[in-house]
Order: structure tokens, then sequence, then C-alpha cells
């Protein structure tokens, strides 16, 4: 078993969403999924994150959101097909989660560490449907900054949406891009 995880590791490739179709995960493997993505580092147990799920016609309604955070936030009125394209984004995946980092104001635990921990959850949530054999990816586009749909999902001052991630099953294989050699990453310290 755990060459397999080595193996799933060396081969861990994002796919596009556009890329991703039924099925998506089942409630149950979504469920364990998002177990897998909590089971991170968080120092002092503070939660620093919340997932939140689209599937089905979710994702249609969160489109509405979208739209209007486009049409209010584009400093030019945007074309038809871009309003069409925000309208439609979740639709790209039969399941998409936002994951939220909640920082907590506590002493012995840096909100750069509470920031991380979401991340390692992000990437939890990746692996663990990768195991499952659905492709994923992790997307950082304009509504994950965007006012409007901060708003429209309802988070708190101290949440920021950390991404999507988009899961479904790969039309196809995905190429391999290149990686950095270790040569260019990697030092040694020696004193």
């Amino acid at each position: 078993m755990g060459q397999d995880t080595v193996e799933l590791l060396l081969k861990r490739r994002s796919v596009k969403p556009a890329m991703l179709v039924e099925p998506g995960p089942s409630a149950a493997q979504l469920d364990t999924i998002l177990t897998a993505a909590a089971r991170v580092p968080d120092h002092k147990k503070l939660e620093p994150w919340r997932f939140i799920v689209f599937s089905g016609d979710a994702r249609a309604l969160f489109g509405r959101i979208l739209l209007k955070a486009c049409l209010a936030e584009e400093k030019q009125t945007p074309s038809a097909a871009r309003l069409e394209m925000e309208r439609t984004r979740l639709l790209r995946a039969p399941t998409v989660v936002a994951v939220i980092s909640r920082v907590v104001p506590h002493p012995a635990a840096p909100e750069w560490e509470q920031i991380l921990s979401c991340g390692a959850a992000c990437f939890n949530l990746c692996l663990a449907a990768n195991a499952m054999g659905f492709g994923t990816c992790w997307i950082t586009e304009w509504y994950t900054y965007s006012a409007a749909v901060r708003a429209g999902l309802g988070l708190a001052q101290n949440e920021r949406i950390a991404g999507f991630i988009y899961i479904g099953t790969a039309k196809e294989q995905q190429p391999d891009r290149e990686r950095p050699a270790l040569a260019k990453i990697v030092t040694r310290w020696t004193g």
C-alpha cells in the first residue's frame, strides 16, 4: 500500500474542469474525501477551514451569484459569452467544493500556520479524491477574491476562499507537464 501512495503522489496531475464529467463522488465517497481533507496538521485544534459543497442544481444556483458579481465588479460591461461562462462556471464538474480559510485569533497558533493548514486541507481533499479515481482541479480565479462572491457565500470577516476544488471523472488522460529539477530547488544544509 505504501508504494501505491508514492506512485499516486508521483503521478498526480490536475485535470482541467472542462475535462471533468460524471460520475462525481457519491455522498458517501464525498464524506470520505472531506474526512481525509480535515485530517491535516491543525495546531491548537482550531479547524481553520471549512467546506461548502456544490452539487446538482446548487451549481447552477451559485452561477447566479457569479453572474451578478461579474456584472458588478468588471470595469467594462462583460460580453454575453463571458456572462454565460460565469453563469455556468460550476457546471463544468459534477461536484465543486469551496474551501474556506477561517483564521481564529490564538496566541499559540499564528495566522500563517492556520492558512498553511487550510492549504493542506485543500491538497488532502484533492489527493483523497485522486486516490478514489476522480480527477480534481484546485482553482483560484477572480471569483475566489470577489467581495460579492464572499458576501453571496455568507463568509464571516475572518474567512476567505482558499479555492474551489472541482471533482469528477477525467474524460481523458492529462499529459504530464514539466516539473522542477531537484537540483534547482534543493540545497543541503552543511553548517
